[in-house]
């Protein structure tokens, strides 16, 4: 075919095609309500993953002392979210993170009525990853989450994770712009910064740049001295915390 010739018309699709490409627009199409399920359940289950990985490195390390290293700790929430995106982005946007839904909301890039049930799944993911690696690893989830360093306030705490955050989202926001769309390789971007942040930032933060990710369960209750917060009780740090 020369260079002047017409291009030959596209093949028609045989039945089966036609079949799995009325799927694949049915499953990707952000308009059709009635595909909401399969989005949702794409959050719960990436942030699940997500949280199994971030909060188990904690945990695994407080149950093998010496196995986990820091190193391994922030870079294998990082790859597990570089390949969740890769692997159920097109169906929810891989969002695993309600600061990441508000933000496209705020851009006006997700609508304002999807945020509530996307964070609630997020929510319900994390605290199922809690509850799992409690019940496997039979060690609290306290030890997967995320508090101030010893010595730092949690005002320093709260501004190393807001930064850190902040820095997250923009990087998601980015490659995700009509300008600066880059697709599946936007996957290798976040992943790459969430382990960069996590390796320079986790000491003071846990740099755990998620609420979801935050929000485990800390296993059982805190012994006479939770019960006696909970009770309006004052100064309860004296109080013996063995199991109630």
């Amino acid at each position: 075919m020369t260079a002047l010739e017409p291009a030959p018309p596209p093949r028609p699709l045989g039945p089966l095609a036609r079949y799995e490409q009325s799927v694949i627009d049915r499953i990707i199409d952000f308009d059709n309500p009635r595909q909401e399920w399969r989005r949702l359940v794409s959050e719960l289950l990436g942030t699940f993953f997500l949280v199994l990985a971030a909060a188990g490195g904690g945990m695994m390390g407080h149950a093998f002392p010496g196995v986990i290293s820091h190193t391994a700790a922030v870079t294998a929430p990082a790859l597990t979210v570089m390949a969740i995106i890769l692997f159920m982005g097109k169906i929810s946007g891989a969002h695993l993170n309600p600061a990441v839904s508000i933000a496209f909301a705020l851009r006006r890039d997700f609508p304002w009525n999807r945020v509530p049930g996307y964070i609630v799944v997020q929510l319900i993911g994390a605290t199922l990853a809690a509850l799992v690696l409690h019940l496997i690893i039979n060690v609290s989830a306290m030890y997967g989450s995320n508090y101030p360093a010893h010595g730092y306030s949690a005002g320093a705490a709260f501004w190393m994770e807001l930064i850190l955050t902040t820095g997250l989202v923009s990087v998601i926001l980015g490659t995700a712009s009509g300008a600066q769309n880059v697709g599946i390789i936007g996957a290798f971007g976040v992943g790459s910064y969430i382990a960069l942040a996590g390796l320079w930032g986790n000491p003071i933060s846990g740099a755990s740049m998620n609420p979801a990710r935050t929000f485990v369960l800390r296993g059982r209750g805190g012994g006479k001295s939770g019960s006696g917060a909970a009770q309006g009780d004052l100064f309860t740090e004296g109080y013996d915390s063995g199991k109630s």
